[in-house]
């Protein structure tokens, strides 16, 4: 062996610890994060329930707020319902045109959708209170205080997330399934239906349903357009409603402690819904996946 070639040697020799060094460290670092973001996601996680668990039982899901707020007993029915019918007004509203804007993005393209992707972009980064600001002077002012008002302020929060979630899915589904279908006759819109849509519709759920939890959580639009009413249960979207975010919000800024432990009882009841929201997005994303495949 030549000493060019034992040089040679023993530099890749060197490189390849180095490598490996760097990929063991890292790796550790990368695993210490996921540690310390799942231990602090459970910490979390656990306080609420610890403290949400001495006051959430039956009655909580049945009953409405005392009429005094250091009264103990009560609970939270109308804020879950409010919360149901004010959601269910922004998932209405936001999906219908988000999934339109990311096909439009995805499929046809040219300058209006570069600009309406940029206008996107930045709805993303706006804050939500400002949404419920913009809401307020265009609907409140005019009409009152309202679910639909809400119902608006979280559509424009919603919007964004699926577009962006939606169009991100498009983008995966191969350009060969198009280019079969358009060379078969079919129309671009009668492929983008038939073919472009069933094919990422797992995805596309699990967008929407994320989009619907982080709608559930809103509290700052909704002081401006909702408004919240704890006196009883309103179904009437054009009315004052409360939501489980209100009165969580209400009910913890209040010194009585009977007031805070509904609110605490509040947020486990948020979190289990976010939860049973997220898990249904996976199952529907699972047997559409499934389906497909079969």
């Amino acid at each position: 062996m030549t000493l060019a070639t034992r040089a040679r040697s023993i530099n890749t020799t060197s490189i390849r610890q180095r490598r490996k060094l760097t990929n063991s460290a890292m790796t550790g670092v990368l695993t210490a994060t996921m540690a310390a973001t799942i231990a602090v996601l459970v910490w979390v996680l656990g306080y609420v329930a610890a403290e949400g668990l001495k006051f959430l039982g039956p009655e909580f899901l049945t009953q409405t707020p005392p009429g005094n707020p250091a009264q103990p007993g009560g609970g939270f029915a109308n804020g879950i319902i409010g919360s149901l019918i004010i959601v269910g007004i922004a998932t209405a509203l936001s999906i219908p045109v988000g999934v339109a804007a990311a096909i439009y993005f995805v499929e046809y393209g040219g300058r209006l959708a570069r600009f309406a992707r940029f206008v996107t972009d930045v709805m993303v980064g706006i804050p939500t209170i400002v949404t419920g600001a913009f809401i307020y002077a265009i609907w409140v002012v005019h009409f009152g205080f309202s679910g639909i008002a809400g119902g608006i302020a979280l559509a424009l929060i919603m919007l964004p997330l699926i577009i962006r979630s939606v169009e991100e899915m498009l983008r995966l589904v191969p350009n060969e399934l198009r280019e079969a279908s358009l060379a078969l006759g079919v129309t671009r819109a009668r492929t983008v239906i038939s073919v472009v849509l069933p094919t990422a519709s797992a995805g596309i759920i699990t967008g929407i349903m994320l989009a619907v939890a982080r709608a559930m959580g809103e509290t700052a639009p909704l002081l401006l357009t909702a408004l919240g009413n704890d006196l009883f249960t309103e179904l009437n979207p054009d009315k004052r409603m409360s939501t489980l975010s209100l009165q969580i919000f209400g009910n913890a800024i209040t010194g009585f402690k009977a007031a805070q432990a509904r609110a605490w009882a509040g947020a486990l009841t948020l979190i289990v819904m976010v939860l049973l929201f997220t898990l249904s997005a996976r199952l529907m994303a699972r047997r559409s996946a499934i389906s497909q495949r079969h």
